[in-house]
Order: structure tokens, then C-alpha cells, then sequence
């Protein structure tokens, strides 16, 4: 490796750069300590092939459908394997580069990494959801077995091949652990922090308007493991069941849920107390909907994937001061603390009279935003977060592994 800096190559399957806000803060955070980084993603709609922002140069391919099946998986993840590994030997013959950076999920980046390895590159693990879990929540449960063993073997090897692990949380290294047998010094925690300074950049920003109802939000990707439709129903039962009829309820984000969502909202008879704004790219457009919400809600059900996932959303409700509502899953109760009022898991009436509770409330709302602020602020902000990142890649430029 160079000294004075590392080249660094990160691989984004599903989302586009700079939209994933987890490797866009790497990725700065990288550049700003004296590494190159590239990074080779999936081209939105508009975007060019290949630009330069904030000194990460970015290269795009065609994304291919999304799959919905097992077919759909296999062609989505065959091809886009295929079309970033062409793309990085380009970048090797062009540019060059000492780690290979990959997000994960899908796993199959273990087989870019293993190639990369007979070549004496790092291979960095970026743990961003369990697979297995995933596609079990995905699937409600009922997708095939077969599938989901696979995919354990397959994070297996992801995990036995890296060089470093990265884990958003303990849940995730404790996997990583056990059921992936990496070494403790090989894994280092980097959480979902926000950055502090990006989602409170609202100056200028013409603000939302109020009036007298309370205002419940989400913010969020809506894909049917995240229990979006858990809200919907805790909405209808504030309405029809509690009496609860001044308030208003706005859904911000996109995702593959969303037309079942908006058509359940018409089923339950609550048109008139949801708004779906769709979805925001810049983080000071997030902080201004979060700005007008009174009462946050994280509605993702208790599940074996959601159990040990942090939801990002909620460390953005608390950096905006705002007091959340989630069901009592372990890594939600991590995060917020007594920042949150937790309902039973899977109940969208007890959800509902969580909700209820603190609208009639304000000054608790006031005190459990205040509360989640310092939290921000003392441990989780992305400032505190990209400290671990830059020890990381200082072991990694030594030759170390000595991170926990």
C-alpha cells in the first residue's frame, strides 16, 4: 500500500451513490483523512457515468430490474457481480487500488473480494443487513429453506474471507461472531450515526405548515419489512377506535411497499389523515419534514431480522429533538432509551395508544426529544462514528488487526 494513503474501491449493489447515506459518510470521511476512494454503484435515473463528488470519483452501471423471486434475485445479483467486476478490473488497469471496501448485503461480493485477495488486496466486510434475516422478513417467514441455508453459508464465507468486518451494531457483530467465527479483533462497530451537520442544514429552507393538529411522521424506506402498514393501522385506530381525530400523518420515503400502502390507507378509511410526501434526497429536506413532526414512529415488527437491525430512522428523530413511538425490539431500546415509548411488538392498537399518549403530552415529548438529542450528540453522531472508521483504516495502512 502507498504510503500516506490508502486507494480504496467501494462496491454498492442496491442503491445508488451518493444516496446510501451510510457510504457516502465513509466515503468522505475516507477522502478527508488522505485516502482515494472510488466507488462502483448501480446509475439512477439522470445520473452520469462517471463524475467526481467531494473527491470520491464515482462510477455507475445500468442497474438491472430488482428481483422479486428467487429467479429475479439471481439474475439481479448474477449480473450486477459480473458488471462490477469488469468495472473494477478497468479501475485496477486505470487507477489501481489496496481494499476492496464492499457493502453488503449481497454476500456474493465474497467472491470479488476472494479474487482480489490472490492479488494481495484487502477485503473489507460492510455489514449492512443480515441476508439471511432479510430474506426471511422479506418473505414473511415463508420463503424456500434451501434459500435461506445459502445464504448463511454464503455470509459464512463472506465473513471467513474478509480481512476486517465492519458491524452497525453489537447484534450484528454478535452474528458475526458466532454464526460467521470472525476473530473479535477483526470486527469493528461504525453505527448508522447521523451527521449532525448535514441533517440540520435547514437554514434557508421555507418551513412546512402547521396548525393546530398534531403532526405523527415517518421517515423511511417502506418495503414490507418495515411495518409501514403497522402504522397505517395504529392511524385507524386513533381515528375509529380511540376518537383520536385531530392529527395528521405524514409518510416521507418510497419503496417497494409503497402502492400496497397507499392502497391499505384507502381500505382503512384514513385518506384524509395520511399524506405521503414520496421520496427526499437531501438530508436538510429530511430535517425539514422532521422539523413539523411532533410525534415519530418506528413501526418495524418484532422479527428475527429487525430484532438485531438498528433503524437509522430512529437515530434522525432523535438528532431533530423529536420524541419516537416504536415496538420494544431490542436494538430500537439500544438506540433510544428513554427517548422512545415502546408498545408491545406486533400490536398496531397498543402502537396506537402509545401515539395517544403522547399527543395529549407535550411536555414529555419535550423532554424524551431532549433526551434523545444528548444522546445523539454524546454517542452516536456520525462525528463519533467516523473516529472508529479512521482507526480502521490506519490499522489496515499499518498492517494491524487489533480493533475491537
Amino acid at each position: 500500500m502507498k504510503s500516506g494513503g490508502i486507494r480504496v474501491l467501494m462496491l454498492l449493489e442496491n442503491c445508488a451513490y451518493p444516496r446510501d447515506d451510510r457510504v457516502r459518510r465513509e466515503a468522505r470521511t475516507l477522502v478527508a483523512a488522505g485516502h482515494r476512494v472510488s466507488v462502483i454503484a448501480p446509475r439512477a435515473l439522470g445520473e452520469p457515468r462517471e463524475e467526481v463528488l467531494e473527491g470520491v470519483n464515482v462510477y455507475r452501471f445500468r442497474a438491472p430490474p430488482s428481483g422479486r423471486d428467487f429467479v429475479g434475485y439471481a439474475w439481479e445479483y448474477g449480473y450486477s457481480m459480473a458488471t462490477i467486476l469488469f468495472a473494477s478490473l478497468r479501475l485496477l488497469w486505470r487507477e489501481g487500488f489496496d481494499v476492496i471496501h464492499a457493502h453488503h448485503p449481497p454476500d456474493t461480493f465474497a467472491f470479488i473480494g476472494a479474487f482480489y485477495k490472490l492479488f494481495g488486496k484487502r477485503y473489507v466486510l460492510d455489514h449492512h443487513d443480515l441476508a439471511p434475516e432479510l430474506y426471511h422478513a422479506r418473505f414473511g417467514g415463508r420463503g424456500r429453506r434451501i434459500v435461506h441455508s445459502a445464504l448463511i453459508v454464503m455470509e459464512r464465507i463472506a465473513c471467513r474471507l474478509a480481512d476486517h468486518v465492519i458491524a452497525p451494531n453489537e447484534s450484528y457483530r454478535s452474528v458475526e461472531l458466532q454464526r460467521g467465527r470472525v476473530p473479535r479483533d477483526r470486527i469493528t462497530i461504525v453505527r448508522n450515526g447521523p451527521d449532525l451537520s448535514e441533517l440540520c442544514q435547514t437554514e434557508g429552507q421555507p418551513t412546512l405548515p402547521r396548525d393546530e393538529r398534531v403532526t405523527l411522521g415517518y421517515v423511511g424506506v417502506m418495503g414490507s419489512q418495515d411495518g409501514v402498514d403497522n402504522l397505517l393501522k395504529a392511524v385507524h385506530h386513533l381515528a375509529y377506535d380511540l376518537g383520536k381525530t385531530e392529527f395528521t400523518c405524514i409518510l416521507v420515503g418510497s419503496g417497494s411497499a409503497l402502492p400496497n400502502l397507499k392502497s391499505l390507507a384507502h381500505e382503512l378509511g384514513i385518506d384524509e389523515y395520511v399524506a405521503f410526501a414520496g421520496w427526499v434526497d437531501r438530508q436538510s429536506e429530511v430535517a425539514r419534514y422532521l422539523e413539523a413532526m411532533d410525534v415519530c414512529v418506528a413501526p418495524e415488527p418484532s422479527d428475527p431480522y429487525n430484532d438485531r437491525s438498528t433503524a437509522a430512522k430512529i437515530m434522525e428523530y432523535m438528532a431533530m429533538g423529536k420524541p419516537t413511538v416504536a415496538f420494544d425490539l431490542p436494538e430500537h431500546r439500544h438506540t433510544a432509551g428513554e427517548a422512545a415509548a415502546y408498545a408491545i411488538p406486533n400490536d398496531a392498537m397498543e402502537l396506537a395508544r402509545k401515539i395517544a399518549s403522547l399527543m395529549l403530552d407535550p411536555e414529555k415529548r419535550q423532554r424524551m426529544g431532549r433526551i434523545g438529542r444528548s444522546r445523539i450528540e454524546v454517542e452516536f453522531a456520525w462525528c463519533h462514528q467516523a473516529e472508529r472508521l479512521k482507526v480502521l483504516y490506519g490499522s489496515l495502512q499499518g498492517g494491524q488487526q487489533n480493533l475491537g
